[in-house]
């Protein structure tokens, strides 16, 4: 995972506890696995609590008062980046907020004055030329497709088109996306990224080229290992061991690529499944891999288009443990990179829920 670590540390540097709980339902037996949810994404209605309220509350609100001037986001000493600022953005949103409409409306537009200045003539989306900006790409695309889909703003759909050929353009030959905007070399961590905002380009009526889609899933598919789990690239022996993060990402770029039945996706979930917050009441804790927010964002998102009782188990865990992670006195959380970056994605991963943003509802099979 060294990799997968200096690679997100690439994007920060670019420009991008534990608790006992009460619900520790056991992990689905190996011979009578949770099947998946006759539709996806549905919620059980308990998820949003109290707690999760005031937890969300603060966190929206030390956000909303650390954004720079500028409407950037940022890692700790690094510049402004505008793959973290996209994330904030998408954090706010999933509060129900858009440009210039709700409580936080003001602040997604500023992160959405700061992408769009950020964008590049050749489509790349970034502050500078960053050794590897195609994570903080692949962010700041799911941003404005999500954008572009949900106002119609005319002045982002110039750019997000420029973003999608630019992802067509630098898939390599395996199907899967590397550090620099090229088709040379591919990981499944970076991968996700591009699937992910060509999903939400595609659903808010961008043009994407099917072959980019079907030659995405298999790579994918090629990084699965026979544990269920993925590894960070194609080719064993370049970091060919599973782990939580990089196959919650694996799990998570079949879905969004459109596939939402098989055995790769009930072996992918699973995996997962031994990585739980709290698992049969022992913390069992994916901070292991150093990757806890990136890993959950994407678990999180995996459990809630599996729906049932894999969302059942997920949520209340991973949502009670994120509440005892939050600093008290700040209402911020801190890990991976800076405190922009990892309150971003706890607020990500506490509203899912909320399912205000389309990209992380899913369509269901065959879409």
């Amino acid at each position: 995972m060294t990799n997968l670590r200096n690679a997100i540390l690439l994007l920060v540097t670019a420009a991008t506890a534990t608790s006992v709980l009460a619900y520790s339902a056991p992990s689905p037996s190996p011979s009578d696995p949770p099947k998946l949810a006759d539709r996806p994404n549905q919620v059980i209605g308990n998820e949003i609590n109290d707690d999760q309220k005031r937890a969300v509350d603060r966190g929206l609100e030390w956000l909303a008062a650390h954004q720079k001037p500028d409407g950037s986001f940022t890692g700790d000493g690094m510049s402004p980046h505008a793959g973290i600022t996209a994330l904030a953005g998408l954090a706010f949103m999933q509060a129900g907020n858009l440009p210039g409409r709700g409580k936080y409306g003001s602040n997604v537009q500023r992160c959405l004055d700061f992408v769009l200045a950020s964008c590049q003539e050749s489509g790349l989306i970034a502050n500078d030329q960053s050794h590897g900006p195609m994570y903080g790409h692949g962010f700041a695309t799911l941003f404005l497709g999500e954008i572009y889909g949900m106002t119609g703003d005319e002045r982002v759909k110039d750019k997000l088109q420029r973003a999608v050929r630019l992802i067509e353009k630098t898939q390599n030959n395996e199907g899967g996306w590397r550090y620099q905007p090229v088709p040379y070399d591919a990981d499944i961590s970076v991968t996700i990224c591009q699937i992910m905002a060509l999903r939400a380009a595609r659903d808010a009526g961008i043009k994407v080229e099917k072959s980019t889609i079907d030659n995405a899933i298999k790579y994918v598919r090629g990084c699965q290992n026979a544990d269920g789990g993925f590894s960070y690239m194609m080719r064993q022996g370049a970091g060919g061991n599973s782990g939580f993060a990089r196959s919650a990402a694996g799990v998570a770029s079949l879905y969004y690529a459109g596939i939402f039945e098989g055995d790769d996706i009930q072996r992918g979930l699973k995996y997962l499944m031994n990585f739980r917050p709290n698992r049969g009441g022992v913390a069992v804790n994916p901070e292991m891999e150093g990757y806890y927010y990136y890993g959950n964002y994407y678990a999180v998102q995996a459990m809630f288009l599996a729906g049932g009782d894999w969302w059942a188990k997920w949520y209340p865990a991973i949502r009670d443990q994120l509440i005892m992670k939050q600093n008290k006195s700040t209402g911020s959380w801190s890990g991976d990179f800076s405190d922009d970056y990892a309150t971003a994605m706890a607020l990500i991963i506490l509203q899912m829920p909320n399912r205000y943003l389309p990209v992380y509802t899913g369509k269901g099979p065959g879409s």
